[in-house]
């Protein structure tokens, strides 16, 4: 979720007053952190997944599933063992924006070692089980992208009531008490965004039409307590939502990689941008919100309107008066430059930034790349200020800059090294959604990042323009694009040092177009005699390195989840569940999810996370764990790992 800190919050109109006063000491904190670091070299590989998990509390007798805002107590629980012994825990824990939410990491993060693919799906199988055991009968954890009648009439346990007149959303359908309430910053934020937008959020999706789906699909909002307001930003055919909980209630699959320097990073940025959109599409999870079934297969846009606190003026509705700029994105959304020289000219969506910090920036001998990078992220205002942080050392402090940072919610996140810290320069990939099983997330990880080893290795080039990766990101987002969608890829990635084995029929870009567009199957897969696949590169780059046989067999695992995912001959987790609903005898092909389909749909999801119910569509019948021994046995082994590297 970004910075945490601890103090009293401010109100908008104190954190709107001094966000010039945030913005001025932001930029000279990155001014003097990269002054110290910018020739910091030599750090390893160090990786490291976040999963977020939402609890769920089943009434077995009345067939219902709600989410269980517990997640305060449980969290207290879980951060004991690491405010004792912080070095010495097997994983780390941490709040999400959901009173049902939290937020589990690694204790420690892995190293360069293959043998680290090996117990990868152990750790999250350990903390899914560290979770388990302080549940009350009938709460299960899960990792589910979003739960699908969120926002819906009695959704919670214990049962809330939304507020539409007061309180931080003001939502229909989304109460305050749904919100995190251990830590101020997520009331904080929800409502500053609002007060700084002037209007509630407006997350409006196109329902999927069936047979007996009202045409059109229009709601009674003045039946649960909207207005003129909520019937104006709510569109026929669309299911509305109007908070931020419907966005950050969601829950992600992120990874951070550090690198050995900030040239590594900022290469690393750029090469993973063009894989967002299609890593987003392999992992779509989410197609049934609010209740409803939608033309929707992926989180993204909800979060990035959820988040959304532009200003009219800003979101090009008005004349520019009381703002600086005109924004043509939310503050979550997908990059809007690259960061390395490779990817520059490919920078072909003009840049909005603020011309006197880039200035500020260059003055302090920061290149051009870097300096915009960082004056578009500062066009933003400050949403969350506390009282404590005001004033400080921008020597040795960077929260300032951390501030507005961390609230610029993009596909990717380039991160400096904290002050003080033993940690480098890093990066954040961002777009996947969670699935089901640890065995999915976590072989989605380990692609991933073999992902990064063979890009650096290789010296490959995967970037294309941002206008293409732009609209990759829209299509990645539609029912079943997966198997329906084309997306724009480089055809040629190959650069003078790279092998044999990364070649295609277009040696260079003189002699074609950089990029064309391909399905997910032949980016994943290859496609004959014209673009490598990314499966036969990672394979190839394995078969020059010495891998033990258990580490070879758990890669080989994973890497054919992801290519028969990737084939269509296994189903997204969001064609599954769409087909679930679509067969269940209680839906009336009327787009509703209702309480039993809910019920029904969430136990049989907990099923196939205990290895209960088999999956064949999701999973095959061949594939599966290959940690044979216990999860206390694997773990233990990471940290001897662990201990051999870092």
């Amino acid at each position: 979720m970004g910075l945490l800190t601890e103090g009293s919050p401010l109100s908008w109109e104190e954190t709107k007053a001094l966000a010039d006063h945030v913005r001025q000491h932001g930029v000279v904190q990155f001014i003097n952190l990269y002054k110290r670091l910018r020739d910091r070299q030599g750090d390893v590989l160090k990786w490291g997944d976040e999963v977020e998990y939402i609890l769920v509390k089943f009434d077995h007798a009345r067939k219902v599933a709600r989410v269980s805002l517990r997640a305060a107590d449980i969290l207290n629980i879980l951060q004991e063992k690491e405010l004792k012994n912080p070095h010495g825990v097997k994983s780390l824990w941490r709040p999400e924006y959901g009173a049902y939410m939290i937020e589990g990491t690694p204790g420690k993060p892995y190293g360069g070692l293959l043998a680290h693919f090996n117990i990868v799906e152990a750790n999250m199988k350990y903390r899914r089980e560290e979770v388990a055991r302080l549940l009350n009968p009938g709460e299960v954890v899960m990792s589910l992208t979003s739960f699908p009648r969120l926002g819906s009439h009695d959704f919670t346990d214990p049962p809330t009531v939304p507020t539409p007149e007061t309180g931080a959303s003001r939502s229909l359908f989304f109460p305050d008490e749904a919100i995190f309430q251990g830590h101020p910053r997520f009331r904080t934020l929800t409502r500053n965004i609002r007060q700084r937008r002037g209007s509630k959020v407006a997350i409006n999706l196109p329902i999927f039409r069936d047979k007996k789906t009202p045409n059109p699909f229009v709601e009674n909002l003045e039946a649960v307590g909207g207005n003129g307001e909520s019937s104006e930003a709510a569109l026929p055919n669309h299911v509305y939502m109007d908070a931020m909980g419907f966005g950050m209630g969601c829950c992600c699959l992120q990874l951070t990689f550090q690198a050995c320097n900030i040239n590594e990073a900022r290469t690393l940025y750029d090469q993973l941008t063009p894989l967002c959109p299609i890593m987003l599409a392999l992992t779509a999870a989410s197609p049934l919100h609010r209740g409803y079934v939608t033309d929707v297969d992926c989180r993204w846009n909800v979060i990035s309107c959820s988040v959304d606190c532009r200003t009219r003026e800003e979101r090009g509705e008005l004349p520019l008066k009381h703002n600086k700029f005109r924004i043509p994105k939310s503050r979550y959304d997908s990059i809007d430059s690259y960061l390395s020289p490779q990817g520059e000219k490919y920078n072909d969506v003009p840049l909005i930034y603020d011309k006197a910090i880039y200035e500020q920036l260059r003055d302090a001998d920061i290149d051009h790349l870097l300096a915009q990078h960082i004056a578009h992220l500062f066009i933003r205002d400050s949403v969350s200020l506390f009282s404590e942080k005001v004033n400080q050392d921008d020597e040795q402090d960077t929260d300032h800059f951390e501030n507005i940072q961390s609230t610029n919610w993009q596909t990717m996140r380039f991160k400096p090294p904290p002050p003080n810290s033993p940690i480098g320069w890093r990066v954040e990939f961002r777009p996947c959604e969670v699935q089901i099983t640890d065995f999915e997330n976590a072989a989605i990880v380990c692609f991933v990042v073999l992902l990064t080893r063979v890009i650096l290795s290789y010296q490959l080039n995967f970037i294309i323009p941002i206008s293409k990766v732009d609209e990759n990101m829209k299509r990645a987002q539609k029912r079943d694009a997966l198997r329906q969608e084309e997306f724009y890829f480089r055809k040629d990635i190959t650069t003078c040092v790279s092998p044999p084995a990364a070649t295609s029929c277009c040696q260079t870009s003189d002699c074609c177009d950089v990029y064309t567009p391909m399905t997910i199957d032949q980016i994943i897969n290859g496609k004959t005699d014209e673009f490598p696949g990314l499966i036969p590169l990672i394979n190839s780059y394995l078969s020059g390195m010495d891998v033990d046989a258990d580490t070879h067999c758990t890669i080989q695992q994973y890497l054919k989840l992801i290519q028969r995912r990737a084939s269509g001959d296994l189903q997204t987790t969001a064609r599954w569940m769409r087909q679930f609903v679509q067969s269940h005898p209680d839906y009336r092909h009327d787009s509703v999810v209702s309480e039993r389909i809910n019920y029904d749909l969430l136990t049989q999801i907990h099923g196939i996370q205990t290895g209960e119910i088999p999956c064949p569509d999701l999973l095959g019948t061949c594939l599966q764990s290959k940690t044979q021994e216990s999860i206390p046995a694997a773990v233990e082994k990471a940290e001897a790992i662990n201990g051999e590297c870092c």
